[in-house]
């Protein structure tokens, strides 16, 4: 990985796009499902999820706006499309199924926007970037899961929304590790800023 880094450094890539003024917290798909290896879980995905607790506390002392996404197709998979050909096992996430809920150390708080997806990005066919646009947002800080996976989506159309955009290391998981480490030095390197959540935390109270 060195000499790959070394060629990134010589093309310039990876820069920062920095802290803005007006920050949102989006926490995708930390589900019940995800938490268990028998479903959708394994690797570092239950660390992540407590990584993001004070994370979460902050951002509400603060005022950010908050989304947690959910993945949820209708029970009869009427809405299913080519994801779920390739993850058949993403029907199972309905509405009222056990494995779609939120898990309950983050519990969302009223005036937190709970967005159903079905798609891997949170931007993807939702109403999200404008959701974000009516309350000014200008940085969207990303935690949940997977980071190969919907992290990476959500990070790519953050970006392309042109949202300055941080990927939060320690709040994001995965369910093997290699693919985790591998897509975060992608999106560093191209889509989004690196930082844990409690340099995200101290880089803001720096600032007020």
């Amino acid at each position: 990985m060195t000499d790959d880094a070394a060629i990134y450094r010589a093309q310039r890539f990876g820069q920062a796009s920095g802290l803005g003024a007006a920050p949102a917290l989006v926490i995708v798909d930390f589900v019940e499902g995800f938490t268990d290896p028998a479903h959708f879980g394994g690797g570092n995905i239950r660390d992540a999820i407590a990584a993001t607790v004070p994370l979460l506390a902050f951002a509400r002392t603060e005022g950010w706006p908050v989304v947690h996404t959910r993945v949820v197709y209708a029970d009869d998979g009427s809405d299913a499309g080519v994801f779920t050909w390739k993850v058949p096992a993403l029907k199972t996430l309905t509405e009222v199924s056990p494995l779609s809920q939120i898990v309950p150390e983050l519990a969302p708080a009223p005036g937190e926007y709970v967005l159903r997806k079905k798609g891997a990005s949170a931007f993807f066919g939702t109403d999200l970037a404008g959701w974000l646009a009516m309350r000014r947002v200008d940085t969207v800080a990303v935690a949940g899961c997977t980071t190969s996976g919907c992290i990476r989506a959500t990070v790519v159309d953050s970006l392309q929304h042109n949202f300055r955009t941080i990927c939060l290391t320690d709040c994001v998981g995965d369910r093997a590790l290699g693919p985790h480490e591998a897509n975060l030095f992608d999106i560093g390197q191209k889509y989004a800023d690196l930082m844990t959540g409690a340099a995200l935390r101290a880089a803001w109270a720096a600032r007020t």
